[in-house]
């Protein structure tokens, strides 16, 4: 089992910046993807970033590309999402999720374990 507490969410105004934090816990094994999803009502989980434990890799949405950055600590078990220049249309509750394939996944089906979210709201 996977246990995942996101935080850091909040209000922001448009161009600001925001630092997501998941805090993982459980059997997290350096074979683990760590990704970042969002939901706004009424549609379906969006892919934002994601990374592996081990590796250096970095996947991102190319609606975030230059303006998101993914980051892990192991030595904390905990997977960051640093968000800058922030838009309205960023404004989502963001997820935390984990899988442990032997690949990045991007879609939200094929993640196993989720965080309960946290609301990131950008202001005009």
């Amino acid at each position: 089992q996977v246990q995942l507490v996101e935080s850091g969410g909040g209000l922001v105004q448009a161009g600001g910046s925001l630092r997501l934090s998941c805090a993982a816990s459980g059997r997290i094994s350096s074979s683990a993807a760590m990704g970042w999803f969002r939901q706004t009502p009424g549609k379906e989980r969006e892919f934002v970033a994601a990374i592996r434990w081990s590796g250096a890799n970095t996947y991102y949405a190319d609606s975030v590309k230059g303006r998101f950055t993914i980051s892990r600590d192991n030595a904390k078990n905990t997977v960051y999402l640093q968000m800058n220049s922030l838009k309205p249309e960023d404004t989502a509750v963001y997820y935390c999720a984990a899988d442990f394939q032997n690949f990045v996944p991007t879609r939200a089906t094929e993640y196993d374990y989720w965080g309960q979210g946290t609301q990131v709201t950008v202001s005009s």
